[in-house]
């Protein structure tokens, strides 16, 4: 650091190193005031500026004829025709949450609900995908209570259905939980808000909730690990009203029915100062803000705090000059707070004012183009090497038993029942099939969404689980007859500084991409969380999938229930008993071994594209993909989500019966037909070049594998829903 009156330490407390600060003073060809510091503080930090990451993003696929906009503006937006637009995104707040699990789960929905509706969408459905530590960690019931209740606290209160996700429990997550959030919405094409400001001269205006000293630092303390000390940072974590989200959501669609906006941003991380800094530099303009003008709800604000404030349910707006009493009237009506607090201006600089005084004066192009991009050393992740995974002691029934009650498979009954589904009267399909269905208001056609990843093939393989995580939420989309359309992502891995963590991201990322390029399942929206470990313990590498997908006719979806007695069960794909990774030899035989299955792309998009073909045709009862546990536990949770049991026999095979009935092998579904309709579906399948045998046919209260092994349906269901209410009661 070049001869500096501001103290190492300060710039260290910041999150900058002493070469992003002498960059910054170079820059300026002055030293930054405080304000100034913490500004580029926030900016610069790996939460907004994806200085690590973005090297590798721009590598990611982002265009297809129905995508209106793609990555780089608050959610993605995809044509669903009929003049109407779907607009998604998931986000993290794994941080937060760890420290403060109700607020910072809280908060995380509404800052993704803000993202939503700023594009002028209503939103119309919340998922979320979470990971926890260990069950016996002493910090996990209580980490696990909390935000869930803070998601369904928010959530419930806003009136915005939960319709949705994942629950998994993994000791590399003790000390960083991971708490993703998701929300879809639906929005007139023609009437999407975008945030990069324009016309000089043009009121800026401040509308929301008032200022308070809550979530200063937020992005930052979310751009580094943590510590023994991580306890200390509680303040840093931001506090939610969801009553007052649900006025702002009403205010801010009644406004953009008017002509009134010209630009509009939420204020999420790094509040007022990345909302106006990313709105002028989209637009190519200056803001001067009087920040005398910011309603602030705590006295003797400094402009350093009223910047870096994340206080929550504020947005920024950019308005036709004199639309500002049009506007006021509105926010009034729902009442919240209006003010304006600055102008557009040409200088393509923030100028700060505060009691007469300049309090920042920084160029916006320094504070964006400028900040650090890292292409930081990586390290492929080694092959695993092969394993041979014996058969576990006992039957083939009591595996299956034990797997539907490990953490991982276990019910989540007890969690989504805490969230409201239903609320606005559109959801279809409610949570714990293979991906969420809610009803396009007013017609026929539906949405499905779903959220996806397997962080322990990323870690043995991360380019395999990478691409294995946009398979098989694009598969999960399918199993409903959902064409998929797009995907969000938020990247969660450790620290980038090291080559390791580095690789996991990397080769991430390009089996994503593969996949997405092979499935014509773009990337339109996304997030990353770096820095997720605890003491230099990193968690796995966990890139979540959320995907939706459009059903044109809500009478030809499915779901994973069966529905008739004496259909024939149709396993599609190829099965080779691949057990590397798999649930089974961890959860059977305690190890964490071996590659995981192979992703054949080419397989997914035809197995899949033939899958859909048939529901679509009405040909299907019941569809299920199979994933985590195998082709036993895929028929077991139809089972039990029809409360009718099922004969399973298997044709004599080379594979081991327990790589038979557990491997992991991708590419797969069961599907049910009337048992006259299968010779046909198979002769179909033969046509199309897709693996499709009979095994099994439904009927009956047990499961009966080969005529041999029998489990009552009773006795999988209270393996499978006792686990999660027994944990939480501190009963397990």
């Amino acid at each position: 650091m070049r001869n500096s009156t501001v103290a190492p330490e300060l710039v260290a407390e910041h999150g900058l190193s002493e070469d992003e600060y002498s960059r910054i003073v170079t820059g300026l060809d002055r030293e930054p005031n405080l304000t100034e510091l913490g500004i580029f503080s926030v900016m610069w930090s790996e939460h907004c500026s994806y200085k690590s990451s973005k090297k590798w993003l721009k590598t990611l696929p982002t265009t297809a004829p129905w995508v209106i906009c793609g990555p780089g503006e608050n959610a993605g937006v995809v044509d669903i025709g009929d003049g109407q637009a779907v607009i998604f995104k998931m986000e993290s707040h794994n941080h937060p949450s760890y420290i403060e699990p109700y607020q910072g789960a809280a908060t995380g929905v509404g800052g993704i609900l803000r993202d939503v509706f700023t594009m002028g969408a209503r939103p119309i459905a919340n998922m979320n995908a979470l990971r926890f530590g260990r069950p016996d960690h002493p910090k996990t019931r209580y980490l696990v209570s909390g935000v869930v209740a803070g998601i369904g606290g928010y959530g419930n209160c806003v009136g915005v259905p939960t319709v949705g996700g994942e629950c998994d429990f993994h000791p590399a997550y003790d000390g960083n939980i991971l708490v993703n959030a998701m929300t879809v919405g639906l929005a007139d094409a023609d009437r999407i808000f975008y945030s990069a400001a324009a016309g000089v001269g043009n009121p800026v205006v401040y509308v929301g909730s008032k200022t308070g000293r809550d979530g200063i630092h937020g992005a930052t303390m979310a751009s580094a690990e943590f510590d023994d000390a991580s306890e200390e940072k509680r303040p840093t974590v931001q506090v939610g009203d969801p009553f007052t989200e649900k006025l702002l959501i009403e205010a801010c669609l009644e406004l953009m029915a008017t002509d009134a906006i010209v630009a509009i941003q939420d204020m999420g991380a790094a509040g007022l100062t990345s909302s106006s800094v990313e709105m002028a530099d989209k637009g190519g303009v200056g803001f001067a803000l009087d920040l005398d003008a910011v309603p602030c709800r705590e006295t003797g604000m400094t402009p350093y705090e009223i910047m870096l404030s994340e206080s929550q349910e504020r947005m920024l707006m950019v308005l036709k000059p004199g639309a500002e009493d049009r506007a006021r009237a509105i926010f009034e009506k729902w009442e919240l707070d209006f003010a304006v607090v600055g102008r557009i201006t040409d200088s393509g600089r923030l100028t700060l004012r505060m009691g007469g005084n300049v309090a920042a004066d920084l160029p916006v192009g320094m504070l964006v183009d400028d900040a650090p991009e890292y292409d930081r050393p990586w390290t492929p992740t080694p092959p695993a090497a092969a394993v041979a995974v014996p058969a576990a002691a006992g039957s083939a029934v009591e595996a299956l038993r034990r797997l539907l009650g490990c953490p991982d498979l276990a019910s989540k009954r007890w969690i989504w029942e805490q969230y409201d589904s239903t609320v606005m009267a559109d959801t279809v399909a409610r949570p714990g099939g293979d991906a969420a269905v809610v009803r396009v208001h007013g017609g026929n056609k539906g949405l499905a969404i779903s959220t996806d990843c397997t962080p322990r093939y990323c870690k043995a393989d991360p380019e395999t689980g990478g691409a294995q995580a946009v398979a098989e939420t694009w598969r999960n989309l399918t199993a409903t007859g959902a064409r998929p359309l797009a995907i969000t992502d938020c990247m969660n891995f450790g620290n980038p500084e090291r080559p390791e963590i580095m690789g996991q991201f990397v080769g991430c990322i390009e089996g994503m991409r593969a996949a997405c390029d092979a499935l014509d399942f773009p990337v339109v929206s996304g997030n990353v969380s770096l820095y997720n470990e605890t003491n230099g313990q990193a968690i796995l590498p966990t890139p979540a999938i959320g995907g939706v997908g459009l059903i044109a006719d809500l009478d030809r979806r499915t779901g994973l229930a069966f529905t008739r007695a004496g259909d024939d069960i149709l396993l599609i794909g190829a099965t080779a008993g691949h057990l590397g990774q798999s649930l089974y030899q961890r959860e059977l035989l305690g190890r964490e071994e071996g590659p995981p299955p192979p992703v054949d792309l080419a397989a997914e998009r035809r197995n899949g594209d033939f899958v859909r073909d048939l529901i679509e045709a009405g040909r299907v009862g019941a569809c299920h993909d199979l994933s985590d546990g195998g082709l036993l536990v895929a028929l077991a949770e139809m089972a039990l989500a029809g409360g009718l049991g099922a004969e399973l026999a298997l044709p004599d095979s080379d594979i081991e019966a327990h790589g038979l009935l557990f491997g992991e092998d991708q590419a797969r579904y069961l599907v049910t037909v009337p048992a006259d309709a299968a010779p046909a579906v198979l002769g179909d399948a033969a046509a199309a070049g897709v693996p499709a045998a009979v095994i099994g046919r439904t009927g009956g209260d047990l499961l009966k594998l080969n005529g041999q092994d029998n489990i009552s349906l009773t006795a999988l269901r209270e393996a499978h829903e006792g686990w999660l209410p027994a944990f939480m009661a501190n009963k397990s």
